[in-house]
């Protein structure tokens, strides 16, 4: 896979980075799909409910390297630290692999539902994937902060870059 250039400042971040696709899943989250997420909190109804499910997601997400939450890749309009790294591959594809981690416990649920929605997807899928309605399923429209939505759209925004740069030019 080719790196986003910008991203990696020395070979052995570099390979730490590319172990942590190979070495770490999410227990549930990683088995769980989107849909499977919102049927979960269609279920569930309740807010605090919800939030939980959201924390707990939060609580598997695995840890980024230390060497890896740099300026460069902090998402910058987050009301915690929030980090994100990318890996596109360099075939055809333009897959795009994510990790992503913050200091928050329901941010680091609000980047794994991200990461279900976004990770291991094309540069052309993430383009085409309505973001937002997935939100307004999920109710987080509705039940997240302004300060916290601000934060989700910077998160989201840091994606989307990351896609489009990975685009073929046109």
């Amino acid at each position: 896979m080719t790196k986003v250039s910008t991203i990696f400042t020395t070979d052995s971040v570099e390979n730490r980075f590319n172990s942590i696709f190979t070495g770490k899943t999410m227990s549930t989250a990683s088995s769980m799909t989107i849909d499977e997420l919102i049927e979960e909190f269609d279920d569930l109804g309740d807010w605090a409910d919800q939030c939980e499910i959201l924390i707990d997601m939060g609580r598997e997400l695995p840890d980024m390297p230390p060497e890896l939450k740099t300026e460069k890749t902090k998402v910058h309009g987050c009301q915690s630290n929030v980090w994100m790294v990318a890996s596109v591959s360099d075939d055809e594809s333009r897959t795009i692999e994510l990790i992503a981690d913050s200091d928050a416990m329901i941010v680091r649920g609000l980047l794994t539902v991200i990461l279900m929605v976004y990770s291991g997807r094309t540069a052309q899928e993430i383009h085409d994937t309505d973001i937002k309605a997935i939100f307004r399923r999920l109710g987080l429209d509705r039940h997240l902060s302004t300060a916290r939505k601000n934060g989700l759209g910077g998160m989201v925004n840091r994606v989307q870059m990351i896609a489009r740069n990975a685009l073929p030019a046109s």
